[in-house]
């Protein structure tokens, strides 16, 4: 059998993925699975099992050229075109993932009306499957796959399959994953660095990875704060940025991809969350805690805080108390 997998998207939800990819392959491993993947994360299709084949989506990059959209559905159409025995969406999207079902044919499998980010993009599929939304992204997939795969419905934690790039906790340096996507999800870059100096005080090594320029200057500022201990990386792909988070001691994460990637691949990782939903999107992994700042709005879901510029509910969590709680993950 050979489906095809659409599933763009963000870093973080494509790691939401990969259980599910887990207990496919232990259930059917002769399936044979080509994924629809956003370009900048094709390398996660290949960390996958049963995935043959890994289709580039290039979305982010023609939102800035959209004369170059209708050549790529073209290709799209023609590379997939009833060439699959089951296509499933497994993101429920109009734009990003039901269209491209759509284009590639029957039959097409996905989230129901009722289940979809989008509810129509029910209207699209041969066969809606409904799977509650009050469930953490990670079970929702894996329910659907079930569904749409007829396989036993999952039991047990879920596994990310990233056993070949695991080292045993313990050793090497700490991780600070300071950037993210949304203002309101910034921890106060203060905050950083006390807890760099922190660090210091308890002779640990603290490397600091960024995505863009912004990043990078403050990778540099929280630096300055102990530069005997912290080291500014340059810029990871992402197979460089797995292999370093692998190789940590332990990881401190503002909501972001990152932060799904360290959880995944075991590293005792310490999430802080304020205006996103941590118990539908979190992290996940053996070794993870999540820490929520206390606010009557949160989760507001809000890219701005509409209170101030800097989120109440992220400045409450003080340095002191995200060393402490680092320290307890085991």
């Amino acid at each position: 059998m050979k489906i095809l997998l659409i599933k763009t998207s963000s870093l973080g939800d494509l790691i939401h993925t990969l259980p599910a990819l887990c207990d496919l392959h232990r259930l059917q491993p002769a399936t044979r699975v080509h994924w629809a993947i956003e370009e900048n994360f094709t390398s996660i299709g290949a960390w996958a099992p049963n995935v043959e084949r890994v289709i580039p989506v290039p979305l982010r990059r023609l939102r800035a050229r959209p004369w170059r959209l209708i050549p790529f559905l073209r290709h799209f159409a023609k590379e997939t075109r009833h060439r699959h025995d089951l296509i499933l969406d497994a993101q429920g999207l109009l734009f990003k993932s039901a269209l491209l079902a759509l284009l590639a044919g029957t039959p097409r499998h996905g989230f129901d009306r009722a289940s979809a980010r989008e509810a129509i993009c029910g209207f699209l599929y041969h066969f809606g499957h409904p799977v509650a939304t009050d469930l953490h992204a990670v079970e929702r997939l894996r329910l659907l796959f079930a569904a749409a795969l007829n396989l036993p419905s999952p039991d047990g934690p879920p596994d990310f399959g990233l056993r070949q790039r695991q080292t045993t906790p313990g050793g090497g340096h700490l991780v600070f994953l300071h950037g993210t996507t949304w203002a309101s999800k910034q921890w106060p870059e203060s905050h950083w660095q006390a807890l760099a100096r922190r660090a210091q005080a308890e002779g640990n090594t603290v490397l600091l990875p960024w995505g863009n320029p912004e990043e990078e200057q403050r990778a540099h500022r929280i630096r300055a704060a102990a530069p005997d201990i912290c080291r500014v990386l340059p810029r990871l792909h992402l197979d460089a940025l797995a292999t370093t988070l692998a190789g940590a001691r332990g990881v401190v994460a503002v909501d972001s991809g990152p932060a799904h990637l360290a959880a995944a691949l075991g590293t005792p990782t310490l999430c802080l969350y304020g205006p996103t939903p941590e118990a539908r999107i979190g992290i996940v992994g053996r070794h993870v805690r999540r820490l929520s700042g206390p606010c009557p709005m949160a989760p507001c879901r809000a890219r701005q805080c509409p209170l101030r510029p800097i989120p109440p509910c992220l400045d409450a969590l003080d340095p002191e108390s995200v060393w402490n709680a680092l320290k307890e993950i085991p």
